[in-house]
């Protein structure tokens, strides 16, 4: 199964601070505030969801297609994708722009304040699909992540133009989307990723119901957190999911994209929804154990063994023979 993966490229700069941002709040200043936090830490990871999304995949195994743009400083990142075996060849490198920033302030509490730069993801919006599907032999599929909004539109229209399958990931890009824009890269998805206040955002912006946003797409995908994932497609169960135990929760940043490989690859293995979620979960799991999105390691036999724990023996040998 051939799947690109477009979204943001990204650079992560990720600093922790040891208390809470809600006791730097005054209710009655809230229009006027101005705080800086001295930090413990800073990490600098290589993110940006697509590339987050990809590393999970090529962790798992598989070979996915990086669509995106990035700057003339992409090199040593491409470096490490292409050895864990990412496709980079469908990357735009701009001349003029820096690769696209993410600053991102994590309190006590693993709440978070982020500021994102898009430079060169600007010109995301300049990649054909049809020249990647013409250089792979053809797409099944293409997750279309948050990127530079113009992208994100052309991307959708060609997908449905040329008949291609597609995801619909808004997450960071639905806070600047309209009604309008969101309901153009919903119409059609054959699946609709996101977590829970971005579930209600959605509705909440193009004025679909749950149900009404269920007979638009065809298999929707919520996170919730903790609490695993909910799974619904228009007049079938709601299948959900839990999360395996964690052994540490040392960073959320990249746990959505890592769920979002997992859930891919299982698709990819021909796994079903629900065993697909379980791959996704596990994956995530190993994500929020470790500071960085791409900083994880996937030991098949530790991997298969909490799998069992979490999900039972007999979803685990489904599985195990595709980490073999």
């Amino acid at each position: 199964m051939r799947i690109a993966v477009t979204g943001s490229i990204a650079t992560d700069h990720l600093m922790t601070f040891p208390g809470r941002f809600s006791d730097q709040l005054v209710a009655d200043q809230l229009h006027t505030v101005s705080l800086s936090f001295l930090v413990d830490t800073l990490d600098i990871r290589r993110g940006g969801v697509a590339p987050n999304i990809c590393f999970g995949m090529g962790q798992l195994g598989l070979h996915p297609i990086l669509v995106g743009a990035a700057g003339a400083d992409f090199a040593e990142y491409r470096a490490w994708l292409e050895r864990h075996g990412v496709d980079t060849a469908s990357v735009r490198i701009s001349e003029v722009l820096h690769t696209a920033r993410f600053v991102c302030t994590t309190d006590a509490d693993h709440n978070q304040i982020g500021t994102f730069y898009t430079g060169a993801m600007s010109e995301a919006r300049q990649i054909e699909l049809q020249s990647v599907a013409d250089r792979v032999g053809g797409l099944d599929l293409v997750h279309i992540g948050a990127d530079d909004p113009e992208a994100m539109l052309r991307h959708t229209e060609e997908c449905r133009t040329r008949g291609i399958p597609f995801a619909a990931d808004f997450s960071q890009q639905l806070a600047r989307m309209d009604g309008e824009e969101i309901r153009v890269l919903t119409d059609g998805a054959t699946y609709l990723f996101s977590n829970e206040y971005e579930k209600s955002l959605v509705e909440t912006k193009t004025g679909w119901s749950a149900q009404e946003v269920l007979t638009k797409v065809g298999t929707r995908v919520t996170t919730l957190g903790a609490n695993g994932v909910r799974i619904e497609r228009d007049g079938e169960p709601v299948i959900e999911v839990p999360t395996p135990q964690e052994e540490a929760k040392a960073d959320p940043t990249g746990v959505g994209d890592a769920f979002r490989a997992g859930f891919l690859a299982g698709l990819s293995w021909n796994l079903g929804l629900e065993r697909a979620a379980q791959v996704g979960c596990m994956l995530a799991t190993l994500v929020i154990e470790t500071v960085g999105t791409q900083e994880y390691e996937l030991r098949r036999a530790h991997f298969m063994d909490r799998f069992a724990k979490a999900y039972g023996v007999d979803a685990a040998d489904e599985v195990r023979v595709h980490l073999a």
